[in-house]
């Protein structure tokens, strides 16, 4: 399978005096020599665990059986866990159909219905529970560290409601947790409170942080929930890692190839905005999974990283397109594209239909061949306003190319921290704001 990574349309000969020259953009891939040299090391040892989770299986099979336990009988599957504990679960369950309309069926052997209740506003979660009935849904529960308030405030909520209703008992099969294994000396809420009332829990990788954590269990329930083939996830991975082992060098390897683009146009261009626009419902998600991912990776140090925006195509060529076209130049925008038709597509619209319209240019054509028309053209408008763009085109869309998308793209942010100099596993001021929040109820309380 051929994924294909074009950074023609970022070029100086191409768009001119805003793109790169190939002198410049030489001097940022040869700036990353030693790290990818590093981290082709990290590879062959398995020692860098965003890696290593690529090449586990077992962890497949046990997952699979908690979640069966916990769907048994259920109508309705709830994920609670915000940031990297839900999105890079959303974008995982969106390729299997998840919020396509149409597809989120239920009835006798069908699979629940699932939800994401990511952020935390009383009034969605009141609703939400209102019209659920508690006895058929079923509640993962997600949070590294066990101590995310925003999920346990969700989380307290509904056992309180299921006690108020005399379920009590039931809890122990209504939830699944996953969180830190226990730790002597580190407090762990969540844990704390599931093993209070029996319920079961999976270890979250200690070492692996939420906005990396798609290829482990946090990503599992919900590629569970839709259907999809994990294992073939992972494999999709894997061939990223497979790329990285015969590179013979940052040039030849495309997350180290993005990385460089990114870091040198805003270094030596200003271009601080990194827009990522796939043309597909079902990359909707993994463009928000995106966003996390660069903005709390990279954006450190005071002054460093870029801000990174989720658009899709083709809706946000009729809003956001004029601005990257014909506004401030300061945006790298990377288009996602297929380059074959989707295998469900509509039939040829009928020429009489189209001519009655007004669009004779219509006559003949399904609906996916005008986004792939309109994907072609995208490109071109804009190389036609001499602004960078990069194109990624899969050959089709699912479990193996979403694993190949995540996992350039971590070890695209991974390498541009390098660059940066910055540390791309931490953040700080993430944790600050949690601080805060929690000195501030304390405070209320006394």
């Amino acid at each position: 399978m051929t994924i294909t990574h074009s950074i023609d349309g970022c070029l100086d000969d191409a768009i001119g005096a805003l793109g790169l020259s190939q002198a410049e953009l030489t001097r940022w891939t040869d700036t990353l020599g030693p790290r990818l040299e590093r981290l082709k090391q990290e590879a062959r040892e398995r020692s860098l665990p965003h890696i290593g989770i690529l090449y586990e299986e077992t962890d497949i099979a046990q997952a699979r059986a908690a979640f069966d336990r916990l769907v048994d009988g259920a109508r309705t599957l709830v994920v609670f866990g915000t940031g990297g504990s839900s999105l890079g679960g959303q974008a995982l369950a969106q390729l299997g159909g998840w919020f396509i309309p149409g597809d989120d069926r239920i009835g006798k052997g069908a699979r629940p219905r699932l939800r994401f209740y990511d952020n935390l506003d009383a009034l969605s979660l009141v609703k939400g529970l209102e019209i659920l009935d508690l006895q058929t849904t079923r509640f993962v529960v997600i949070s590294k560290s066990g101590g995310t308030g925003e999920t346990l405030s969700q989380t307290l909520t509904v056992i309180d409601r299921l006690r108020r209703q005399g379920l009590e008992a039931s809890i122990p099969r209504l939830f699944l947790g996953i969180t830190e294994a226990e730790k002597p000396g580190v407090a762990n809420g969540l844990r704390d409170l599931f093993n209070a009332f029996g319920v079961p829990m999976l270890a979250h990788r200690a070492d692996i942080g939420g906005r990396f954590s798609a290829f482990t269990n946090v990503g599992m329930m919900p590629a569970f929930a839709r259907g999809l083939d994990f294992a073939a996830f992972r494999a999709g991975g894997r061939a990223v890692i497979e790329a990285l082992e015969t590179a013979s060098g940052p040039a030849d390897f495309p997350p180290a190839l993005g990385a460089a683009l990114a870091v040198g146009f805003v270094k030596e261009r200003g271009v601080n905005v990194s827009v990522l626009m796939p043309y597909a419902d079902r990359l909707a998600r993994f463009s928000h999974w995106y966003v996390q991912l660069w903005a709390e990776s990279l954006g450190k140090g005071d002054s460093e990283g870029t801000t990174p925006v989720a658009a899709l195509g083709p809706v946000d060529q009729h809003s956001q397109l004029q601005l990257y076209l014909g506004g401030a130049q300061d945006h790298l925008t990377t288009i996602i594209r297929l380059g074959a038709l989707p295998d469900e597509d509509t039939p040829p619209i009928p020429a009489d239909l189209a001519n009655l319209a007004g669009a004779p240019y219509l006559a003949g054509h399904t609906v996916g061949e005008l986004v792939m028309a309109q994907t072609k053209a995208i490109g071109d408008a804009f190389t036609a306003h001499n602004r960078p763009v990069r194109i990624i085109e899969l050959p089709r869309l699912d479990e193996w190319t979403l694993g190949w998308l995540m996992m350039h793209f971590m070890l695209e942010t991974i390498l541009a921290a390098d660059l940066l100099g910055v540390d791309p596993f931490d953040q700080p001021a993430v944790e600050l704001s949690k601080r805060l929040t929690k000195e501030y109820l304390a405070a209320r309380a006394g």
